[in-house]
């Protein structure tokens, strides 16, 4: 289980993307698309995260060592009553540190977070292909309860 002790969940800096960028391609998909030896585009990325007040492009450290990441949106909107959603992407734990209940506690910290903000619904996306992904999700009591669609541009 995580040792709350030592782990720390803050912003992610500038100095922390070599490790994120790492894990999102540390996965069939992700190894498909991301490019680990090519920072600049991802320092501008996180660049326009980190001045926008509904980003959330965080990190979990244990030590001096980045373990995890996660990005939380906040999105306002007329749907349900003029509600506040929050949006959970990028979910990623360093591949010694799984099964280990630190993705637990992200996810615990994003869906807190997204109270604080007054958000009535969190919700995410997850390729299908990540059955292992879905289980996790549906343990912490989120439902797969629509059906998503993307376009490549």
């Amino acid at each position: 289980m995580v040792d709350a002790t030592d782990l720390t969940i803050r912003p992610a800096t500038e100095g922390d993307l070599p490790e994120i960028v790492r894990m999102l391609a540390d996965d069939p998909l992700g190894a498909t698309r991301e490019s680990p030896e090519d920072l600049p585009p991802y320092l501008k990325a996180l660049r326009s995260l980190t001045d926008d007040p509904h980003q959330h492009m965080m990190v979990a450290v244990r030590g001096e060592r980045v373990v995890g990441t996660l990005q939380l949106t906040i999105i306002a909107g007329l749907s349900r009553k003029g509600a506040t959603r929050s949006i959970i992407e990028g979910v990623r734990v360093h591949a010694d540190e799984r099964g280990s209940g630190l993705g637990t506690r992200f996810i615990e910290w994003a869906i807190e977070r997204s109270r604080r903000e007054n958000c009535v619904l969190v919700q995410l996306t997850s390729d299908v292909s990540r059955t292992d992904a879905h289980r996790f999700y549906e343990r912490l009591g989120f439902t797969a309860s629509h059906v998503g669609f993307k376009l490549a541009l």
